[in-house]
């Protein structure tokens, strides 16, 4: 399969403290890859490196055979890797249609060279903003205000205003968290659908459970080390990453 990202021998070092240490992973196009790990293990820290919001102290990222080490993160973003966070970043007093017509003519705007936008774009951008409003089923309360969603639909925003940014790669940043039994299921289902719509997915998420679900393989850190690479089963069933675990294999069941 054709690697779309290569992480290779990356570190990050905060004075004596290694918040990444030494992290190699590759992931395939068309694979749904996965990031778990204790409080404190690395992974938001790995998601800041890929991303360009921290630099490594060493190693190489390469995304689509290109290296993207150290570049800033509106260049990454250039390049079409695109980060939803753990928490809400919307523009709560705005409607969520507008939202995403933003977050679309936004990407435009970041354009070398554009400093205007035309009546063509406000078009694109207003027929973009329905399509994904209706694949993540948000159309219902387009006209609302952001402010007045619940917190789970402010979540799904958010991953609608990331995707109006037409990325070739996503990273969800605990897209699960704070949400319900039938927030999470509605979540692992849209998943499923944006893989069918080609766009690859890395997810860092702290219920396990969900990621065994939904991803192909799965990459486990701990202490900022990688200490296991595999399929669910695998990694469900390694002798490391229960223990990383406080030997509660339940919680990896």
């Amino acid at each position: 399969m054709t690697q779309l990202l290569e992480v290779t021998g990356l570190s990050k070092r905060f004075r004596g403290l290694r918040a990444v240490d030494d992290v190699s992973f590759g992931m395939a196009k068309g694979e749904l890859f996965g990031i778990i790990g204790p409080n404190g293990a690395g992974k938001t820290t790995l998601f800041n490196l890929i991303t360009g919001t921290l630099s490594p102290t060493a190693g190489e990222i390469r995304f689509r055979g290109d290296a993207i080490t150290g570049l800033k993160p509106d260049a990454v973003a250039r390049r079409g890797i695109v980060r939803t966070f753990q928490a809400t970043t919307i523009f709560r007093d705005a409607s969520v249609r507008d939202n995403v017509r933003r977050a679309y003519l936004l990407r435009t705007l970041h354009q070398p060279a554009r400093l205007t936008v035309y009546r063509a774009e406000l078009q694109a951008a207003d027929a973009e903003a329905g399509e994904i409003l209706e694949l993540l089923e948000l159309d219902r309360v387009s006209a609302q205000y952001a402010r007045e969603l619940p917190y789970g639909s402010q979540k799904l925003l958010g991953v609608a205003m990331a995707l109006a940014t037409r990325p070739r790669l996503l990273l969800m940043d605990e897209p699960a968290a704070g949400l319900n039994p039938s927030e999470t299921r509605a979540l692992a289902a849209l998943f499923q659908r944006l893989r069918g719509r080609g766009i690859d997915i890395v997810l860092v998420e702290h219920d396990v459970r969900l990621v065994m679900s939904v991803c192909d393989r799965i990459l486990v850190l701990n202490y900022g080390r990688a200490i296991a690479l595999g399929r669910p089963d695998e990694i469900r069933t390694d002798p490391q990453v229960i223990e990383a675990y406080l030997g509660g294999a339940d919680d990896i069941a």
